[in-house]
């Protein structure tokens, strides 16, 4: 296969079982034997937003991380349906929470803090998916009517934010630092969360991730301290639009409903 340009493209091809980058300009089959078929592939360097020169200068640093990163950004690709269908098969046969050896998105657990060396874990968890049934027999509601919906309810946290929980309470000894989607099928959300051993010694001793071991940060998913948590909290955005999410929303009401008088001395 001949490679001509720089600029990095794939196309969505699962039958030939290879990435291609650029558009294809002619292909060219050659059987030499009843076995043996030689594939010539011209490519030309397609269109791009950016210049000639900038896609130039960018591939020659371009990583490896980019590339998967930009598999995982088209999840509707043939090469990506197959893989996550096959994924999922065969994550419905393993337990709910159960430790994988190596993260799936490798440049996602990155991102998020991950570090290939001991003292780190991966657990994916799956999470049921769908909305949340008020538990009351027979769905009698014993209050006043605004309160009697059974069903049509929202669950207040993400599932995230679930499976974060689960893994925490699962495995009382590590840490959670953050988490990602993985897969997802009709009933089940699937979610690898990266956890930390703070009685390690490579962790404790590495002052980028060390922080963790401070016991103020016990149980932080149960608290919403992990990105899924501050983000169903409203602490993601700023500025005076987000005043009333700050320090929390019950403190602001709480600071907005108490009558402070001056004792008179």
């Amino acid at each position: 296969m001949q490679l001509l340009g720089h600029s990095p493209f794939y196309s969505e091809n699962l039958r030939k079982s290879y990435v291609i980058f650029g558009s294809i300009r002619s292909i060219k089959l050659t059987h030499t034997a009843p076995s043996k078929t030689l594939i010539s592939v011209t490519l030309v360097r397609a269109s791009l937003r950016r210049s000639s020169r900038d896609c130039t200068t960018n591939s020659e640093t371009m990583g490896a991380y980019t590339y998967v990163s930009e598999l995982w950004r088209k999840k509707q690709s043939d090469v990506m349906r197959f893989l996550l269908r096959v994924r999922c098969w065969e994550y419905r046969q393993l337990p709910s929470i159960v430790r994988v050896t190596r993260p799936t998105r490798p440049d996602k657990a990155r991102r998020l803090g991950y570090k290939g060396k001991q003292g780190y874990v991966i657990y994916r968890v799956r999470v049921r998916r769908g909305g949340r049934k008020r538990p009351v027999p027979k769905g009698i509601v014993y209050g006043k009517p605004t309160n009697q919906g059974v069903t049509q309810l929202k669950f207040q946290r993400s599932k995230r934010s679930v499976a974060e929980e689960r893994a925490g309470r699962k495995l009382g000894s590590l840490k959670v630092l953050n988490s990602y989607w993985t897969n997802e099928d009709s009933t089940y959300k699937y979610f690898e969360v990266i956890l930390v051993d703070p009685a390690h010694k490579a962790i404790r001793t590495d002052p980028r991730i060390n922080w963790i071991c401070n016991p103020v940060h016990k149980h932080r998913e149960l608290r919403g301290l992990t990105s899924a948590g501050k983000k169903y909290r409203g602490l993601r955005g700023k500025g005076h639009l987000h005043h009333k999410a700050r320090p929390s929303r019950r403190a602001t009401w709480k600071r907005n409903n108490t009558l402070s008088l001056r004792r008179y001395r």
